[in-house]
C-alpha cells in the first residue's frame, strides 16, 4: 500500500490529485490492472470530474453549499457536521483502471480530493491491484 500526504489550505477546495496518482503508478512499475484511491478521513472525500476548467470544481463547491448550508442547526457538537455530509455525498474512494502503465480517465477527466473542513493535513492510501492485460 501506498500513502500520500496533502495539506490543504482552504476550509472548502477541490484539490486535483491525478499527476500524484500517475507518478505513483510509474513508480510501481504497475501496467494493467487497478488503482484504488481510499480517503481515510470523514471530513473530505474523493471525486472524479472535470479538470480542464475550474469553474466546475467551483460550481460543485457552490452546489454542495446550496444542498448543505452552514447556518443550519445540528446536533453534533464540533460543528462541522456540513463537512462531514459534503464528504458523505462525495464518496471516501475511487477505482481507475490502468493500461500500459496509464490511468485510463477521459480526456477532461481528473481525480479531485474535497477538502470540506481545512485547512488540514490529509492522507490518502493507494492500493494497486494488477491484473492481465485484458
Amino acid at each position: 500500500m501506498h500513502q500520500i500526504t496533502i495539506n490543504t489550505r482552504k476550509t472548502e477546495q477541490f484539490l486535483e490529485i491525478t499527476d500524484k496518482i500517475q507518478q505513483l503508478v510509474q513508480e510501481s512499475g504497475l501496467k494493467n490492472g487497478l488503482a484504488f484511491i481510499f480517503c481515510p478521513h470523514t471530513t473530505c472525500g474523493l471525486t472524479i470530474n472535470e479538470h480542464a476548467d475550474p469553474d466546475v470544481t467551483a460550481d460543485i463547491l457552490t452546489g454542495l453549499t446550496r444542498i448543505v448550508p452552514v447556518n443550519q442547526t445540528f446536533a453534533h457538537r464540533e460543528g462541522n457536521s456540513p463537512a462531514h455530509i459534503k464528504a458523505s455525498l462525495m464518496g471516501s474512494s475511487v477505482a481507475v483502471m490502468v493500461e500500459n502503465g496509464q490511468l485510463l480517465l477521459g480526456t477532461w477527466q481528473g481525480i479531485f480530493l474535497g477538502e470540506f473542513d481545512g485547512p488540514r493535513t490529509r492522507r490518502l492510501w493507494v492500493k494497486f491491484i494488477e491484473t492481465d492485460k485484458d
